[in-house]
């Protein structure tokens, strides 16, 4: 059996909790999506109130603030909301493409400093950020003793060490500027055996919530390279199995995991800015053309918010102080724009209890203007 492009999209839509919002708590929620893109913070809340039947934004502060559900840099070098007892494993697993990315990065040789110099920090670090503190008492206390290299000095030891964001109130839980604290793990811990076994179980799990999906697949959604993924693939042996897709590519998934058939409906959607589901898979994605591709996906890597119909981005929408923009980048019919409507509706109702507009610093991509075949704009119930 050969899996069609609208199998591969409702699978990734089923295993995303978009074809039907799960009845679960959001801990458990956020761990089944594998990662929540948290890069803005009312990004989670969002992708969550997608995905979660009943979907209340104080149980997500609560797991933020108790620390069930943690924010940190993971997968592409990105700030990734993660299920606290996958942290440590996904952290190995990524701790040393995180450590290049900065390490043998100019701003950071230009320091004069070594490899050497800035793993030996790491303990320090953790002792230090046992309590929070905001990056500009790191620069003042921790690292004050390079002098003007202080500042990228942090910059490079706060993508790789292993630190979290702790909540600091605001609508969203996080708010600027970043705080941060040490997270449970040693690393000293993080050998190579660690990190095998985290792109092990981060592949599981990529599966799990994204698949059936190819290696590129995965290192496009953890920019990890071919060769580790390569090594995760033939140690896991038959945790995993073979399918193919469209041109008979191949692609794995878990052998008990499901495919929903090809008729299977998808209702509308109404994703947050740079959710997961159009970053887990290679260029353009399962629910994106290629044609809307560049109306979604800015010249400096911004991901609007965008609108799904039947599974495939339709539009983007912005939230404005009196409700939501919709702007369709195709004729939509009427049935479709009056589901859309009732979602839009019921979003802009949670997003006025908190923040009106929570990406209002991104109108500026609507203002250079975005082609659209019709815009509406819903106000809250």
């Amino acid at each position: 059996m050969t899996l069609t492009e609208r199998q591969l999209t409702l699978a990734t839509l089923d295993r995303q909790l978009l074809l039907e919002r799960g009845r679960l708590d959001v801990t458990e929620a956020v761990r089944r999506v594998c990662a929540v893109q948290a890069q803005a913070p009312a990004s989670p809340y969002v992708a969550l109130w997608n995905r979660v039947e009943d979907f209340v934004p104080e149980d997500l502060d609560a797991a933020f603030a108790d620390r069930r559900i943690v924010k940190a840099t993971l997968m592409r070098i990105t700030l990734h909301a993660v299920h606290a007892d996958d942290y440590a494993p996904y952290h190995a697993a990524m701790v040393r493409s995180l450590r290049a990315s900065r390490l043998y990065d100019r701003r950071y040789t230009s320091t004069d400093l070594t490899e050497e110099d800035a793993d030996g920090m790491l303990p320090e670090l953790a002792a230090f950020l046992a309590r929070p503190h905001v990056g500009a008492d790191v620069e003042r206390e921790f690292t004050a003793g390079f002098g003007e290299r202080a500042q990228r000095v942090w910059w490079a030891l706060r993508t790789y060490a292993p630190i979290q964001h702790t909540p600091t109130g605001g609508p969203w839980s996080f708010r600027l500027p970043n705080t941060y604290l040490a997270s449970p793990v040693d690393p000293g811990a993080e050998t190579q055996e660690a990190a095998a076994a985290g792109v092990r179980r981060l592949l599981l799990d990529h599966l799990r919530a994204f698949g059936p999906a190819t290696a590129r697949d995965f290192a496009r959604f953890t920019l990890l390279g071919r060769p580790v993924i390569t090594q995760a693939l033939s140690e896991l042996g038959d945790r995993v199995v073979r399918v193919h897709g469209p041109g008979r590519a191949v692609l794995y998934d878990l052998p008990d995991a499901t495919v929903p058939a090809e008729d299977t409906p998808a209702p509308p959607r109404l994703l947050p800015m740079w959710d997961s589901t159009l970053l887990a898979h290679v260029l353009p994605g399962r629910v994106l053309s290629q044609d809307h591709r560049p109306l979604v996906v800015r010249r400096n890597g911004d991901i609007l918010p965008t609108l799904l119909v039947d599974g495939r981005v339709a539009g983007v929408w912005r939230a404005l102080d009196d409700g939501l923009e919709l702007t369709a980048f195709h004729e939509l019919g009427k049935a479709a724009w009056r589901d859309l409507t009732e979602e839009a509706e019921r979003l802009a109702a949670l997003l006025a209890e908190r923040d009106p507009a929570p990406y209002s610093r991104y109108n500026h991509w609507w203002d250079k203007g975005i082609p659209g075949a019709e815009t509406r704009t819903v106000k809250g119930r």
